[in-house]
């Protein structure tokens, strides 16, 4: 039986913010430790909480804002219970990664980057998960599958909509 990933964040809540941006501010590399940490608590990084670390860090928000949107991971709101993540590298595109993207999209009813309507389900791209020898490839809560097809990618977003 495979195990399966159930978040449980907590609501946001400023001083519980302050405390998580305090306890990393002193670390190398403390803006995206701080904001893994924020999005690790909360399920996402508040809007709110931009301010804070830029504050904390001696940054400009324009400069914290930067990293939070760099980098694909981190997200405006809290992802669904499941998160399927398709493979968009050029491996896995020549492969027919594409058609799978455009099935999964069809059968959960969200375009890639969304959660469906019940929060089951967040679909994000994902660009490389070093599978190009088995292209292509998705994560699933953190499971990697690789040589992927119609059959095993609507088994993939059956098993994520459970």
């Amino acid at each position: 039986m495979t195990a399966h990933f159930e978040p449980c964040y907590e609501p946001w809540n400023e001083m519980r913010g302050a405390e998580i941006i305090g306890e990393h501010a002193g670390q190398e590399g403390a803006t995206l430790v701080i904001l893994h940490a924020l999005q690790e608590a909360f399920g996402n990084v508040p809007e709110a909480a931009i301010p804070m670390v830029a504050q904390a860090l001696n940054l400009s928000r324009a400069e914290v804002h930067g990293v939070f949107t760099f980098y694909h991971d981190f997200r405006h709101k809290p992802a669904g219970r499941h998160v399927l993540k398709l493979c968009r590298a050029e491996a896995c595109q020549a492969a027919g990664g594409d058609a799978l993207a455009a099935r999964a999209e069809a059968k959960l009813g969200v375009s890639l980057g969304n959660t469906t309507a019940d929060e089951r389900v967040t679909l994000e791209p994902i660009y490389c998960l070093g599978l190009c020898a088995t292209a292509p490839s998705a994560m699933l809560d953190g499971r990697l599958i690789g040589r992927l097809d119609e059959k095993r990618i609507d088994a993939l977003v059956a098993e994520a909509q459970r």
